[in-house]
C-alpha cells in the first residue's frame, strides 16, 4: 500500500530553518504530484507548496513564498521542503502528500502521518 513519511520536524526560534523531507512508497512517485499541507493549532488544514511530478513546476502559499522552498528527488522517492526565516505562525503538524495522478486537478489522495513543527518566538 501507500505509504508516506514524514521526518525532520522539531522546536525551532523564530527566524531559524528546519528541512522536512518525505519518503514515499507503494507509488509510482515520478508520475505524482506532491504537496506539503499544515494545520495550525486549532486551524483546518491548508496548502503549503506543491511541485509538479517532474518537479519543474511549484505553487507556494502566499504566507510562505520566499522562505519556503519544495524540491523533489525521483530517484530516492524523496519530496523536501526547505523552510527558512521561521515564524510562529509557521508551527503546526505537516503532512506530505501525493497525488492521484500527475495533474494539479485529480487532487491529492494520499497523506503522510504528519510531522510537528513549533517555532517559538
Amino acid at each position: 500500500q501507500v505509504q508516506l513519511v514524514e521526518s525532520g520536524g522539531g522546536l525551532v526560534q523564530a527566524g531559524g530553518s528546519l528541512r522536512l523531507s518525505c519518503v514515499a512508497s507503494g507509488l509510482i512517485f515520478r508520475f505524482k504530484v506532491m504537496g506539503w499541507y499544515r494545520q495550525p493549532p486549532g486551524k483546518q488544514r491548508e496548502l503549503v507548496a506543491e511541485i509538479s511530478s517532474g518537479g519543474v513546476s511549484t505553487n507556494y502559499a502566499d504566507s510562505v513564498k520566499g522562505r519556503f522552498t519544495i524540491s523533489r528527488d525521483n530517484a530516492k522517492n524523496t519530496v523536501y521542503l526547505q523552510m527558512n526565516s521561521l515564524k510562529a505562525e509557521d508551527t503546526g503538524v505537516y503532512y506530505c502528500a501525493a497525488g492521484r495522478g500527475s495533474n494539479w486537478s485529480a487532487g491529492y489522495g494520499y497523506w503522510g502521518q504528519g510531522t510537528q513543527v513549533t517555532v517559538s518566538s
